[in-house]
């Protein structure tokens, strides 16, 4: 679907996806639609799961991934100093160092590491955001759609869709979760699935996960275990009108098969030399864990870290910690560790690599606060699962304020939509698919609108 054929069904079939400065206004319905979305907790808490269906396209997806590391640069990267580079009159040159590195203008000065690993990524740079606002374009970025239309509060992450699409693939041996939270912030949980398939939240530190030991010995808290479950395992029954119970109780076991654990400590622990060689930073930490448990191969299949801090409205330029060349250096000694590590133990080609931001920043000249502002236009990066890299699919214009070239099939920019049914597709999820068991009967649609072909992969990423 080109351009003005997508222009055509959303005049057609109008969903919410005007600009989030566009909106003075909200109609009856949609407010009744928000309301009906504020009091899923009580809906969900009272009642029974309608009988799951399920009805598909029947599209074919690539199926080259077995795991999924999501990176969202949250406060929004400055596209034009980063991963579609553009030097202007206000870039400190001697600070960036472009260089073309097989035919990609690359800042070398800023992201030396990244540089040299070019061949193993793909950046889509004709990528563009639906929304200016924060929280709105991060949340749009992890459920692939507008958070605020009829079933965006209730939306799961999907890392959940993963994570329930997955189920049926774990084993006994799988007692890690499988999605996982790192450096979390205000990450999306399961939305109306279970709390079952929510993300586990951790801050990667040296001292691994905590309460995974019992001040009493593990012979001891076995024993006080199975007191506890002989006295209240009628409350933890499945109910056909209350899942409540059942999933605490899902929670219980799922923490104690980590107590104990050999393969827990080796996950989730590290030592300094260890995070040195990631950086020392919080999102190299993250970067090292999410290596160290996708390798000890327990159930994780979806992390997610959160790096943010990119809300550069102010001295973008400037050196000191929190600005644009603090945090490059912290993304290119963790991503490109993370890269070399996964490669080296064999795992790269089993592992999609996602990045990006929620929106992009202004262009051309900064501000007078040294800084830029909010801008739509945006890119994300893609490694691994047999993914074709060192190159760019699509380009903007000359001050990277919109896209001049799209490199894939639909012929239009590349949404969050897109995005998602990208990482659906590559690990064998139909990105079509409809479930019939949201509180409301509505039809959850894991991507909107790909049953009418408006959204789908970017399936040239591996061509």
């Amino acid at each position: 679907m080109n351009s003005q054929q997508f222009r055509r069904f959303l005049s057609r079939h109008p969903h919410s996806h005007r600009f989030f400065f566009e909106r003075p206004h909200i109609s009856r319905r949609e407010l009744f639609q928000w309301l009906g979305a504020g009091v899923t907790g009580s809906v969900l808490a009272s009642t029974a799961h309608a009988t799951e269906t399920v009805s598909t396209a029947s599209v074919q997806p690539i199926n080259k991934a077995k795991n999924v590391i999501f990176i969202l640069c949250s406060g929004a990267m400055s596209h034009v100093d980063t991963f579609d580079f553009k030097l202007t009159p206000d870039t400190p040159a001697e600070l960036m160092k472009p260089e073309t590195i097989n035919g990609i203008a690359w800042p070398s000065g800023i992201m030396p590491k990244l540089g040299q690993s070019l061949g193993d990524v793909a950046i889509v740079r004709s990528v563009r955001s639906w929304a200016l606002q924060h929280n709105l374009g991060q949340v749009w970025a992890q459920i692939g759609r507008n958070p605020t239309a009829a079933l965006g509060d209730i939306a799961p992450n999907t890392g959940s869709i993963v994570a329930i699409e997955k189920e049926k693939e774990r084993t006994a041996a799988h007692i890690f979760p499988t999605f996982l939270g790192l450096n979390a912030g205000d990450m999306v949980g399961s939305g109306y699935l279970s709390s079952v398939y929510a993300p586990l939240k951790i801050s990667p530190s040296t001292n691994g996960l905590p309460d995974t030991t019992n001040a009493d010995g593990q012979t001891r808290f076995e024993s006080k275990y199975a007191l506890m479950k002989s006295l209240d395992a009628p409350l933890r029954a499945a109910s056909p009108t209350n899942t409540a119970f059942a999933d605490y109780g899902a929670f219980y076991e799922a923490g104690k098969a980590m107590m104990f654990n050999n393969t827990v400590n080796e996950a989730f622990r590290f030592t300094t030399d260890e995070a040195a060689l990631y950086g020392t930073s919080g999102f190299g930490n993250a970067c090292l864990v999410a290596f160290k448990v996708l390798r000890a191969n327990a159930g994780t299949r979806y992390v997610q870290i959160h790096f943010g801090g990119w809300d550069h409205h102010q001295d973008i330029y400037s050196t000191v910690a929190g600005r644009l060349p603090a945090l490059t250096k912290q993304l290119d000694d963790g991503l490109s560790r993370l890269l070399a590590d996964l490669k080296s133990a064999g795992l790269l080609d089993s592992t999609l690599i996602v990045l990006m931001s929620e929106f992009g920043r202004t262009v051309g000249a900064i501000t007078a606060q040294d800084g830029r502002d909010h801008f739509l236009q945006q890119f994300a990066v893609f490694a691994g699962a047999g993914i074709k890299g060192g190159r760019a699919l699509g380009s903007t214009n000359a001050d990277g304020s919109a896209t001049a070239t799209h490199a894939w099939a639909q012929e239009r920019d590349v949404r969050p939509e897109d995005i998602e049914a990208t990482i659906y597709s590559a690990m064998g999820i139909d990105w079509t698919t409809v479930r019939y068991d949201d509180p409301f009967g509505r039809g959850f649609e894991y991507v909107p609108y790909a049953k009418e072909g408006l959204y789908g992969p970017l399936h040239e990423l591996w061509a």
